[in-house]
């Protein structure tokens, strides 16, 4: 792995329909949610670089800002074509592989991603995903992409909700899924946490953020976060909000177009 290129894309913008500049609250002292997302990136012992991928949008300078005073880079394109905005971001540090997470997770565990990132390379994968199979917390999605699949992607894919969304199109045309374009596998877990949510796109979920730092800190694992929302259940307002809501208006608008 010492001679790959690995690099980590996050994408995060100030717009957001159900919870605008979510990204730049405070989840802890001082502390932003974006900070904290990005100070959990750099304890993977696999990344040569992290990009953050935001857009043209009011405000997007503080997402600047913040990337800066982290020491990682910054990158503005397109707030609708994401997965140009992640082609763009990444075409001129001519990686191996893209690490695509999201800043909405700030609790994203790096030992987790480094174990997608070696399931990608041992097996010699086009993707590998801990989302294939939605085992693993919401809030903890972590996608490992070969950079000449995304630029196949990038070239290919056509339909809206692929573009926006960056890895639908590998995923559908992937074998694990029946096709024929890209080699890809899923990590899985021994138990099923895909009903717990550590992601924040509403309000609550940002207080749940909060009450697992004041509990427990900033630097535990995902499993550790996991099993005390699991064991205090009642501390917690945001564990039945839909997984992946965004994409599933996507669709609705894609199946609308027609």
């Amino acid at each position: 792995m010492e001679n790959l290129k690995i690099v980590f894309i996050t994408q995060a913008r100030v717009g957001s329909s159900r919870f605008p500049e979510k990204v730049l609250h405070e989840v802890d002292s001082g502390l932003s949610m974006l900070a904290l997302h990005l100070q959990r990136l750099k304890h993977s012992r696999l990344y040569s670089e992290i990009i953050v991928a935001t857009t043209f949008e009011e405000k997007a300078e503080k997402i600047e800002m913040i990337a800066k005073s982290e020491g990682v880079l910054s990158f503005k394109g397109s707030t609708i074509d994401v997965l140009d905005r992640f082609y763009q971001a990444a075409k001129n540090h001519q990686p191996d592989y893209i690490v695509r997470v999201t800043s909405d997770c700030p609790l994203i565990d790096a030992d987790l991603i480094d174990q997608v990132i070696s399931l990608a390379i041992q097996n010699d994968l086009d993707y590998a995903s801990n989302v294939l199979k939605e085992d693993f917390p919401d809030g903890q999605d972590i996608e490992v992409i070969r950079w000449k699949s995304l630029e196949k992607a990038w070239k290919d894919a056509k339909i809206a909700s692929d573009r926006e969304h960056v890895t639908p199109y590998i995923r559908k045309n992937s074998d694990y899924n029946g096709g024929h374009l890209f080699k890809a596998q899923n990590l899985s877990v021994d138990s099923q946490f895909s009903d717990i949510r550590m992601t924040v796109d509403e309000p609550d979920d940002l207080k749940t953020i909060q009450t697992l730092i004041k509990e427990l800190g900033s630097e535990k694992s995902w499993l550790d976060y996991s099993d005390f929302i699991l064991t205090n259940q009642d501390m917690f307002n945001n564990q039945k909000i839909i997984r992946n809501e965004g994409y599933l208006k996507s669709l609705k608008k894609d199946n609308n177009s027609y």
